[in-house]
């Protein structure tokens, strides 16, 4: 008794190792900062392929190493695993835009897939029990029926894009992985999700970035362009999303596949004319026909009852508030440049 006793204490001395992919993107400095907020007990090892990667002095109440390194190098990857012998692994690290996936296929695909391909194989082959959290996309649903709206985790996929289809290989091979070697590994289909600091080569912080630019420099043309303009998404507030991705690291179930959405459809005309009037200007909108995607999905809307009822977990920040966040952000980089 006295030594299971002694065992469960240097259990729970121990911080939890959790490794992180992607550390420079959009998502994973918001993970952290959640962390900052609410959870420091982790020894956090981050991954980034650049070279310009971010200061753990950021974060300074975080026990946090950066390490670069290209997950598509395999020993790599094997290195890295076996010398931090991870609890966790939250997998952001991917090329993320649909648009760049149809201009580099192969490159989309291949990073993508192989990736996440060689952190499971790795952490198979040194037999390490560690939860992951597998980030899908909405994406992979594809063009669904309006019988289908809102959108479960039941819904057959149908993949239109190479980034959907790499995202739909990805979940395939965490099935796999978790039926055929027992690894525990927790999915999502992440819709998409908006905030401050997102790359400009996304919809709405494109449209913010072009807004604010008008608004601090009046002379410029007041034009915003814009792509198809009347497809229908379902945005999420990135500081919802790692808080849903925390809780799935902490208590979601194994081997299952949770929706991570606000269950809210908005045209992107619609969201633009919400931008417009947030930030008090008069603009004229130019179409670019070369911003329009090929098979685009013309309606996405999701239903999160899974994560919600399981978890708990639910929204809590409203569109208006991203959008004003993220022109607030655009803002502030605008007047530093």
């Amino acid at each position: 008794m006295l030594l299971n006793a002694i065992k469960t204490k240097q259990l729970n001395d121990r911080r939890m190792k959790l490794l992180i992919t992607g550390i420079n993107g959009f998502v994973a400095q918001h993970f952290l900062r959640f962390l900052t907020l609410n959870d420091k007990s982790f020894t956090i090892l981050g991954i980034s392929r650049s070279k310009q990667m971010i200061d753990p002095d950021s974060f300074p109440e975080l026990n946090l190493t950066i390490q670069q390194a290209d997950l598509l190098d395999k020993s790599k990857v094997g290195e890295i695993i076996k010398n931090f012998r991870p609890d966790f692994l939250l997998h952001l690290a991917s090329v993320s835009s649909v648009g760049h996936s149809w201009l580099q296929p192969l490159e989309s695909f291949v990073n993508n897939t192989n990736i996440f391909l060689n952190l499971v194989e790795q952490l198979r082959i040194e037999n390490i029990p560690c939860r992951i959290l597998s980030i899908g996309s909405s994406e992979e649903y594809g063009i669904v029926t309006t019988d289908d709206i809102p959108i479960t985790e039941k819904c057959k996929l149908n993949p239109i894009s190479p980034y959907a289809v790499a995202r739909v290989s990805q979940e395939m091979i965490s099935e796999i992985y978790h039926k055929g070697y027992g690894m525990d590994i927790v999915m999502t289909r992440s819709f998409n999700h908006i905030g401050p600091g997102q790359k400009d080569v996304f919809v709405i912080s494109s449209f913010a970035k072009q807004l604010a630019k008008i608004y601090l420099f009046p002379d410029l043309e007041k034009k915003v362009v814009v792509g198809d303009n009347s497809i229908i998404r379902d945005f999420i507030d990135v500081r919802d999303v790692v808080k849903a991705y925390y809780l799935l690291l902490k208590n979601g179930v194994s081997g299952e596949i949770y929706n991570i959405c606000s269950g809210n459809g908005i045209s992107i005309k619609d969201v633009l004319e919400k931008m417009r009037k947030l930030i008090g200007i008069e603009i004229t909108i130019e179409e670019n026909k070369k911003l329009f995607r090929k098979n685009d999905n013309p309606v996405i809307i999701g239903n999160a009852d899974k994560i919600k009822n399981s978890l708990k977990w639910a929204p809590n920040i409203d569109i208006d508030q991203s959008l004003t966040d993220i022109i607030d952000w655009w803002k502030i980089q605008l007047k530093t440049i």
